[in-house]
C-alpha cells in the first residue's frame, strides 16, 4: 500500500483502508457464497443480511426509536433538494430555511419549484464565513417544515449546535459530516446525506425519517419520488445500489468498531485541532472561518493576500509529495482540506509538516 496518496478530497472522500481490503478480500467470492456483492440477488439472503445489517447499525449509533424508518435510495442529496418539497410542503405554508452556503442555496431553489420559501437566518452577507446566530424556528406551526444544512464542505463551516423547531419537522442535509460525532437524532423529523463524503462510495443516499412525518407524505407523486412506498418496501422497491449498500455497511463496523461516534468525535476534533493550529500560528497561511463556526470536516485556509500564485504552487507541491485534493472549491478557491472520518491523524499530521516546510521555503526564497 506503499503507493496510496493520502486523500483530502472533498467528495467522492476518503474510506478506511481496513474497509477497502476487506470489500478487496470479498469481492469476487463474497464470505464464500461463490459471487460478488455486485452480481448477487438485492433479495437473497446474503443481501438481505448486509442491508439489514446497515440499517440497524444506523439505528444503532444514532440511537433511533421505533418512530424512524431507515432507508437508502438514490439520487444523491441532489434528489432529496426535490423530494422533500415534493413529499411534504403543504399549500400555504412556506419553508424555513437557514441560509448557510451553496448547497443551502441549492437546496432553496429546488424549494421555491414547489412553494414558498422564508429566509429565517442567513450568513451570506458574510461570504458564509460563520453560522448565523440562530437558535430556534419561531412560530413552526407556520412553515410546511425547516431545513439547515450541518455542514457545508465549500465554506468550511458547521453547526456547533442544532436549532430547535417549535412545531415544524426540522429537516437536515448532514451529507458531509453523517455520523462523525454523536448527535439527538431525535430532534430531527428528517436526516438525510449522500455517502460518498463521509460514509461510502458514490451512489446511495440515506435517509432517516420520522414516520409521523412519513404519515403527511404526498401519495399523488410518480412512484420512485414517494417515501412512503420505498419505507413499505424496506428501500427494495426497485434495486437497490447493492455494492454502495455493502460498503456503507462495512463502514459502519469500522465506526462501532473504533469507539463508535464518541471515539470517532474524539479523533476528529484532534484532527481539525492540529490542523487549525497549524494554519492559525503560520505566517503564511490564514483562515477566513470564524472560530465557533469552523468545521471538523472541512477546512478551508488561504494564503495570506489570497496569493492565487502561491496557492496553485502549494497544490503542484503538495501534490509531488502525495497529498490529493487540496484545491479549494472552484466557486471560492484557496485551499481545503477534507477531514472525514476515514482522514488518519497520521495523514494529517503529514500534511502539517509539509505545510511548514513549504512555509519556510516561501520565506527562503523571498
Amino acid at each position: 500500500m506503499s503507493n496510496r496518496i493520502v486523500n483530502f478530497s472533498a467528495g467522492p472522500g476518503a474510506l478506511p483502508l481496513d474497509v477497502l481490503k476487506s470489500v478487496q478480500q470479498n469481492l469476487i467470492d463474497y464470505k464464500g457464497a461463490g459471487l460478488s456483492v455486485m452480481e448477487m440477488s438485492h433479495r437473497s439472503k446474503e443481501f438481505t443480511e448486509i442491508i439489514e445489517g446497515a440499517e440497524a447499525s444506523v439505528r444503532e449509533l444514532y440511537k433511533l426509536t421505533d418512530d424512524y424508518e431507515v432507508l437508502f435510495l438514490q439520487g444523491g442529496a441532489s434528489l432529496q433538494f426535490s423530494m422533500i418539497p415534493m413529499n411534504f410542503i403543504q399549500k400555504g405554508k412556506p419553508v424555513a430555511v437557514v441560509n448557510t452556503g451553496s448547497w443551502t442555496k441549492k437546496a432553496i431553489a429546488e424549494f421555491k419549484k414547489f412553494g414558498d420559501v422564508e429566509i429565517v437566518a442567513s450568513s451570506e452577507d458574510e461570504k458564509f464565513r460563520l453560522i448565523p446566530e440562530f437558535k430556534s424556528f419561531k412560530n413552526g406551526n407556520n412553515y410546511s417544515y425547516t431545513f439547515i444544512t450541518s455542514n457545508n464542505t465549500i465554506a468550511g463551516t458547521q453547526w456547533a449546535s442544532f436549532p430547535t423547531s417549535d412545531g415544524a419537522p426540522l429537516i437536515a442535509d448532514m451529507s458531509s459530516d453523517i455520523f462523525s460525532r454523536p448527535i439527538d437524532a431525535s430532534k430531527f423529523d428528517l436526516i438525510f446525506a449522500g455517502a460518498q463524503k463521509n460514509l461510502g462510495p458514490s451512489g446511495v443516499t440515506l435517509v432517516i425519517l420520522k414516520k409521523s412525518l412519513l404519515e403527511t407524505a404526498n401519495e399523488e407523486l410518480a412512484t420512485m419520488l414517494q417515501y412512503k412506498i420505498h419505507a413499505k418496501n424496506n428501500s427494495l422497491y426497485n434495486t437497490p445500489p447493492t455494492f454502495a449498500i455493502y460498503v456503507v455497511n462495512e463502514v459502519l463496523n469500522w465506526i462501532k468498531k473504533n469507539g463508535g461516534l464518541e471515539g470517532i468525535k474524539v479523533l476528529n476534533e484532534k484532527k481539525a485541532a492540529l490542523l487549525y493550529d497549524a494554519i492559525d500560528s503560520s505566517e503564511l497561511f490564514y483562515c477566513p472561518v470564524k472560530r465557533g463556526s469552523r468545521s471538523l470536516m472541512n477546512v478551508v485556509f488561504r494564503v495570506k493576500g489570497d496569493n492565487e500564485e502561491l496557492e496553485s504552487r502549494f497544490i503542484k507541491e503538495a501534490t509531488q509529495k502525495g497529498f490529493s485534493g487540496l484545491k479549494g472549491h472552484r466557486s471560492v478557491g484557496g485551499l481545503r482540506a477534507s477531514i472525514y472520518n476515514a482522514q488518519p491523524y497520521e495523514g494529517v499530521e503529514s500534511l502539517t509538516q509539509f505545510m511548514n516546510v513549504f512555509e519556510k521555503s516561501v520565506v527562503v526564497n523571498a
